[in-house]
């Protein structure tokens, strides 16, 4: 088993959760079954069309992350912002990975 493997998993409590999401970096390493077993952890790598596959869900769920955005439970970070007519240094810069978290471009 890997030290990457090893050392992120022991973050996990008795149980955990290890959520898998996104693919800007690529496929993620394995991670052998085994390596689950010593804390029962569950392993998920979700999809959102599996969770809103009508338009009602979505509707609603996209409702749910506004009304708690609205309230304050949910706290949007804006790390980048390029006007429209930047997009494409947008892009190159997203590639070029000299970005992280939110990219917003500004018409």
């Amino acid at each position: 088993m890997s030290l990457f493997v090893q050392g992120s998993l022991s973050c996990l409590k008795l149980r955990g959760y290890l959520v898998n999401f996104g693919q800007s970096s690529g496929a993620p390493d394995p991670v052998p079954l085994s390596a689950l077993a010593p804390k029962s952890l569950f392993l998920t790598r979700p999809s959102l069309m599996q969770y809103v596959v009508t338009r009602d869900e979505l509707l609603e769920s996209a409702g749910e992350v506004f009304a708690n955005i609205a309230s304050g439970v949910l706290k949007v970070r804006v790390n980048h912002t390029y006007p429209l007519s930047e997009a494409a240094k947008a892009h190159a810069d997203l590639e070029s990975r000299k970005t992280s978290g939110s990219v917003v471009l500004i018409p």
